[in-house]
């Protein structure tokens, strides 16, 4: 982990199709999230580079800034099919911060190494002052745990390989 950037991986039980199904979809997003702020979403999911889709957030969970219920969106920065999805989000902070959340899979004997990811170093200027006050949003336990409840959604009762 760099002071900008919290990374973590898990090897789950399951091939990098079925994962990467969960990580492309609006909905499958709002399965995942161990941050508690993903309440749903609207949208297809993702295609390619550019594609967006809404989730539907409130920041109680976090307890930090009392935004209410309110809306982002997702807009994808990468998008390799089986292998890389990451995006950025557009919402009520303009212009859009630029931080980045992503995931990185990797085929291993049994499964796969999923990587997650959550990177705010190239946000936009003008959030640059405050940003010790405002990142990391979300923790590297958000990130830990988000994997534990994808390996449970795509793979359930199954041992972590090599565990």
């Amino acid at each position: 982990m760099s002071e900008q950037r919290i990374e973590v991986d898990r090897t789950i039980a399951a091939d990098p199709g079925a994962i990467f199904e969960v990580l492309r979809s609006p909905d499958g997003h709002v399965q995942i999230d161990a941050s508690g702020m993903l309440m749903s979403s609207t949208g297809d999911p993702a295609s390619a580079v550019g594609d967006r889709f809404v989730v539907h957030m409130d920041r109680d969970s976090l307890r930090d800034f009392d935004l209410g219920e309110y809306d982002v969106t997702v807009v994808i920065t990468d998008f390799e099919q089986d292998r890389a999805i990451a995006w950025t989000i557009d919402g009520q902070m303009q212009p859009p911060i630029g931080h980045v959340y992503g995931y990185r899979l990797e085929p291993t004997d049994g499964g796969t190494k999923v990587t997650s990811y959550y990177d705010w170093s190239d946000i936009h200027e003008q959030y640059r002052p405050m940003a010790a006050d405002i990142f990391p949003v979300i923790s590297e336990t958000n990130l830990r745990a988000t994997l534990g409840i994808l390996a449970r959604t795509v793979a359930p009762g199954a041992r972590r390989p090599g565990a």
